[in-house]
């Protein structure tokens, strides 16, 4: 667990998944979302994409890994997240998802971390910006 007297401007962490059928599957389950893009390899191979891609917010989440694992890591509240999605995700892609400090206010005991999600050639498939409150020592 970290403390914001602990966290300086520039730290970051990162958190790597190969997604999987799986995967999708059990977020499609768990979210209620069985869009055919995620779905449907049939209906996919129309899309624009070419075939079954993940859901965002399954990628998104892995975010969630890095500022509730790891920075500032276990009892941070997780207070809003703005996001875009800029490529798709597919199965078998291996996505890291970082959080770097950009800003941090002590008085409030509040950090904002940018947030990104890359593939494994190195493209960003999310970007975005994160606001938490670290756990008090």
């Amino acid at each position: 667990m970290r403390t914001i007297d602990t966290i300086q401007i520039g730290d970051s962490a990162s958190f790597t998944k190969t997604v999987t059928e799986t995967d999708i599957i059990l977020y499609a389950g768990i979210s209620g979302d069985f869009n055919p893009a995620h779905i449907n390899a049939e209906s996919a191979k129309d899309s624009m994409f070419g075939q079954r891609i993940a859901h965002g917010m399954l990628s998104a989440g892995f975010i969630s890994n890095v500022l509730g694992m790891q920075l500032p890591g276990p009892g941070t509240i997780y207070m809003g997240q703005e996001l875009r999605f800029v490529k798709p995700v597919y199965i078998g892609d291996t996505v890291t998802a970082t959080a770097t400090v950009i800003e941090r206010n002590e008085e409030k005991n509040r950090l904002k971390l940018e947030t990104v999600v890359t593939n494994q050639r190195g493209e960003k498939v999310i970007t975005g910006t994160a606001t938490v409150m670290p756990p008090k020592a």
